[in-house]
């Protein structure tokens, strides 16, 4: 069974209803076990439990918000080489189109590679226009259809990729299964 991890932190609670529809996404999968954390809750056993880690935070200037990154750096310290090989995705809410989202995504990323994580992108369109190449991105809370898909979309694509690599079920892979490039609705 993939043990899904979708740990985020959230300012306003815009972030928080990003992680609920990643979660969400996950779960579409089944055989998945889906665990949400807020970052100020959760510990490194839950980053050791799972096999694949949907990390969200606010854009704050451009980059993850410092309580995400105090958790990589302080609580996560000493663990550093032991979660090595876990697939990982990013998503992050910011306070308007162009307001660094991506970038965030991107700084998440690095984070995660750093701790040896396999970190993706999608390249599938979640409407039409809204892709999630960097992660899942919102501008303020998730309200428009294609963002909460793109959202769905991430947390479904990262349960897929933890069936293939984590649990070697390749029929779970998402070029094995044309339906799971579109999402319902």
């Amino acid at each position: 069974m993939g043990k899904i991890l979708v740990l985020y932190h959230s300012a306003s609670g815009n972030t928080a209803k990003m992680a609920a529809l990643v979660a969400e996404g996950a779960g579409l999968i089944p055989g998945s076990e889906v665990r949400v954390r807020e970052v100020a809750t959760a510990t490194p056993d839950d980053v050791h439990w799972c096999d694949g880690l949907a990390v969200g935070s606010p854009t704050n200037m451009g980059v993850l918000s410092w309580q995400m990154k105090r958790f990589w750096d302080e609580a996560m310290f000493t663990h550093w080489g032991k979660v090595d090989g876990k697939v990982a995705c990013a998503f992050s809410s910011s306070g308007g189109w162009g307001g660094g989202a991506e970038i965030a995504c991107q700084s998440l990323h690095m984070v995660l590679m750093n701790f040896g994580f396999l970190v993706f992108g999608v390249t599938d369109y979640a409407g039409t226009t809204m892709t999630a190449h960097y992660g899942a991105v919102a501008a303020r809370e998730p309200r428009d259809a294609e963002v909460q898909n793109a959202s769905r979309l991430l947390g479904r694509r990262l349960a897929e990729w933890v069936a293939v690599v984590a649990d070697g079920r390749k029929d779970q892979h998402p070029l094995a299964k044309p339906e799971s490039r579109t999402l319902p609705g």
